[in-house]
């Protein structure tokens, strides 16, 4: 069997599919492509692959239909989105759904490895969280490192990795202020290659989860001009 990283390849231009594969195989991943949404569907069903290259634009099933599936599947899949520059509204649903990355066409395809290998590292056991850390509480809130459980009023809550890392940062730094770059380099790393925006996404995302009213949250709360904070005492 092979140890190989196993990346799917979702686009229905067979150009791209055909670039994107060759870079991909010459860094030593094991790559799979689908020209469309259901074609990409029934692969993951085979075999869930380590990472996805979706693109947003695809017949019938689109990607941001794909993603949707997969989070609410409760599928921690790493995706990186293809999208074109003229599709931004559906690039931040698509990391409101729990997109990990993306990148605008036309694109280079050595860029776009190098953001594979820089999610893959961020999912990696080089990840932000410290799994010999202690559970930690605050308020109505508790989250165990070791096995990612978060639970919310004695209730299990399904957060995404990345959505996890964000959370654990937050109560890890309670009452401190943080500049939404600031929370990038963090949580999403120097090698991230998106913008502040995508820290806007996650916040408002993790709200919907672990706050009872997420329009005026009491935890993750925003401190106007400046970023974000978690508060203290809950």
């Amino acid at each position: 069997m092979s140890n190989k990283l196993h990346i799917l390849v979702v686009d229905d231009e067979p150009n791209i599919r055909e670039v994107v594969e060759l870079y991909l195989q010459r860094e030593g991943y094991e790559v799979e492509v689908a020209g469309d949404g259901a074609a990409a569907l029934q692969a993951i069903e085979r075999k869930s692959p380590d990472l996805i290259v979706l693109d947003l634009m695809l017949p019938a099933i689109n990607g941001l239909q794909i993603t949707r599936i997969l989070r609410e599947g409760d599928y921690n899949i790493p995706i990186i989105m293809l999208t074109a520059k003229s599709e931004e509204a559906d690039r931040i649903t698509g990391l409101e759904l729990g997109a990990d990355d993306y990148v605008t066409k036309p694109f280079s395809p050595k860029e776009l490895v190098a953001r594979v290998k820089a999610v893959l590292r961020r999912v990696s056991g080089k990840a932000t969280v410290d799994t010999q850390s202690q559970p930690l509480t605050i308020g109505h809130i508790t989250v165990n490192p070791t096995t990612r459980q978060v639970l919310v009023n004695d209730q299990e809550v399904v957060l995404t990795a990345k959505e996890f890392d964000l959370l654990w940062f937050f109560m890890n730094h309670p009452g401190q202020v943080f500049t939404r770059d600031q929370v990038l380099d963090h949580v999403w790393g120097y090698d991230f290659f998106g913008d502040s925006s995508t820290v806007t996404v996650h916040v408002r995302r993790l709200r919907e989860k672990i706050e009872t009213r997420p329009t005026k949250p009491e935890y993750i709360l925003t401190v106007w001009g400046v970023g974000y904070k978690f508060a203290m005492d809950k």
